[in-house]
């Protein structure tokens, strides 16, 4: 709703001249109002008692230089409104003497962001709080003009490229920690160019979604054919000519810069791959429909080769160009399948956590030809199971209790791939209600980063452990043919209290942009625990009060602007120009810390 108001505003304003404000009579219609801020107007309102004038400044945050047509707009108030003039200046006038909320908007351009950094196109950020005075200094304001990558696809056969697809990943910090997510995705056109604009500046990587000619490799399924002959088309490849992603280049991007990634693409066989699922004991038995099944190359990477189910032989279909590949299966048995009842252990399974629900993986080449008749092992999914391990302080004032039912409630479990690629079919990890005192999971095959948060007031986390590694160092493995080794996460109810503050000169809101501070709590303990990053303003408070954190030693971080701090990056910690504070926190105590913020 907001965004549309704003899209409007943009609109009326571009028909004004620079500097010219937007002031709309509520009781008018649209239409009525686009007429009068249509006719000349000369001057300005005189300010009323009080109100104030409104100046300041809006600049390009990549050169310095002055942002002309710019929109400024006071947020809740859709008769206020200003366009820069040439020099970038603005002027709203008769402005309410007392805290307003500023909007910064031009197309091609984004305003700071969050410190919590997501996917997409850029979102407009914090807004600007200002404390409207008499005497108050000239605002400043910084809009950056956004990124864009382009190219075009040529093909060996000299076709045209259209209607080709490219993925983009980007490279986000979540957690504290480096991670490659899906960005979007744009088509050919008939020329075979494509393009992604509006980004914000950071790291990316593109790649092809692999095609047949005339159709894309993920949607041809020869229904019923056997499909035994070989088909042309162009596998998947990472710029700039790679077919793992350990080869893609990665395209760094500043403020306002503009990539340029152009593939060359070459023609090669297709071979229809057909598969079935197989119990135990059992002949191969139809694929059932509503399953999800994946391909990955050798190394047990994601590959954009998505298996399609084939309704007339009730097998899974999927067309590779040569090389050594993984088909990974997962399917519910629904009752009166042709599949019979599945045992695990002693259990049925309708009568386990997941019910009915089997999976399995085989490898497979292909060299020349066709690959018919696969059989894919079917078993119960492994259930993951992190064992919670309760620790009591006989000096507790937190009054927390052991639970012995649904402990989703106690943590809340995130999985991002620890190999580059996203996760293959939406969430990475799904919980499910176990026994008490430990957290059940599934999660598709691969290499993950453990991340926690703990939502139960009163109870904070030890150390990840399992299988001989530290989880909060090294990515756990996810396999569907065995469970991972047990894992043991330690909950204790000794939890330490951190009170953050302002220095007393930055605490009070003084007339003018109001300045805010992004706060890093970082352990200097290894643990999954994620600590997001906290804003501190005056206007909210000057101290800003932490609890349920674990006893140790930690470094803070305050930043005047948001940023998106890689804390779990050794590397990036030591090139920071500031080494933070120091603060040990005792178990059960509060600990007070004055910010060094200037």
């Amino acid at each position: 709703m907001i965004a549309g108001l704003w899209f409007a505003a943009v609109l009326l304003a571009s028909r004004l001249a620079p500097g010219q404000e937007l002031n709309q009579d509520p009781g008018l219609n649209q239409d009525q109002q686009v007429a009068q801020q249509a006719a000349p107007q000369f001057g300005s309102p005189a300010n009323e008692p009080g109100r104030v004038a409104v100046h300041g400044l809006v600049r390009n945050g990549a050169t310095g230089q002055p942002l002309p047509r710019a929109l400024v707009r006071i947020e809740g108030d859709a008769s206020t409104g200003t366009l820069t003039d040439g020099e970038g200046r603005f002027e709203i006038a008769a402005v309410p003497a007392w805290p307003q909320t500023f909007r910064v908007v031009k197309p091609g351009f984004h305003d700071r962001p969050y410190a919590t950094e997501e996917v997409g196109y850029p979102a407009e950020g914090p807004a600007h709080s200002v404390l409207v005075a008499a005497q108050m200094p000239e605002l400043n304001f910084v809009l950056t003009p956004n990124c864009a990558i382009h190219g075009h696809i040529e093909l060996s056969t000299g076709d045209p490229a259209e209607g080709m697809t490219v993925m983009l990943l980007k490279r986000v910090i979540r957690f504290g920690r480096g991670v490659w997510l899906p960005n979007g995705s744009a088509p050919t056109n008939g020329e075979g160019m494509y393009r992604f604009g509006g980004l914000p500046e950071g790291v990316y990587a593109l790649y092809t979604q692999p095609a047949l000619e005339s159709e894309p490799a993920v949607t041809a399924v020869a229904a019923g054919s056997g499909a035994k002959i070989a088909r042309d088309g162009f596998p998947s490849i990472f710029y700039p000519d790679a077919r793992e992603f350990s080869g893609a280049a990665h395209i760094q991007l500043a403020a306002g810069e503009q990539a340029e990634a152009n593939f060359t693409l070459t023609s090669e066989p297709f071979y229809t791959v057909t598969a079935m699922g197989a119990l135990p004991g059992s002949r191969s038995a139809p694929a059932p429909p509503g399953n999800s099944a994946i391909v990955l190359d050798a190394s047990g990477h994601l590959l954009p080769y998505v298996p399609q189910y084939d309704s007339v032989t009730q097998t899974l279909q999927a067309n590779l160009p040569n090389g050594t590949y993984v088909m990974e299966m997962q399917t519910f048995l629904h009752p009166g399948s042709a599949y019979p009842s599945l045992e695990i252990g002693s259990v049925p399974a309708k009568e386990s956590h997941n019910t009915g629900e089997v999976s399995g993986s085989v490898e497979f080449t292909v060299d020349g030809h066709a690959v018919a008749g696969l059989r894919i092992p079917l078993g119960p999914v492994p259930i993951n199971a992190i064992l919670l391990r309760y620790v009591h302080s006989d000096t507790s004032q937190s009054g927390a209790t052991t639970p012995r039912t649904n402990t989703s409630e106690m943590v809340n479990l995130t999985l991002d791939r620890a190999d580059g690629m996203p996760s293959a079919f939406g969430d990475s990890v799904s919980m499910i209600d176990g026994i008490p005192d430990a957290v059940e999971f599934t999660a598709q095959p691969g290499a993950y980063w453990v991340n926690m948060y703990l939502p139960r007031k009163g109870w904070c986390a030890g150390p990840l452990n399992g299988g001989g590694l530290n989880l909060a160092l090294d990515p756990l493995t996810v396999s569907l043919s065995n469970p991972t080794p047990p894992m043991e996460l330690t909950l204790r109810d000794d939890c330490a209290t951190l009170a953050l503050s302002l220095p007393q000169g930055l605490a009070v809101f003084a007339p003018g942009e109001e300045k805010f501070y992004t706060v890093y709590v970082v352990p200097d303990f290894d643990t999954t625990v994620y600590i997001p990053p906290m804003t501190m303003h005056p206007s909210s408070g000057a101290t800003l009060t932490l609890d349920g954190l674990t006893p140790g030693n930690y470094h803070i971080y305050t930043f005047d602007s948001p940023i998106h701090l890689e804390y779990r990056n050794p590397a990036v910690m030591a090139a920071l120009s500031t080494s933070g504070q120091a603060v040990t926190l005792s178990p059960g105590t509060t600990a007070s810390l004055t910010l060094e913020a200037q």
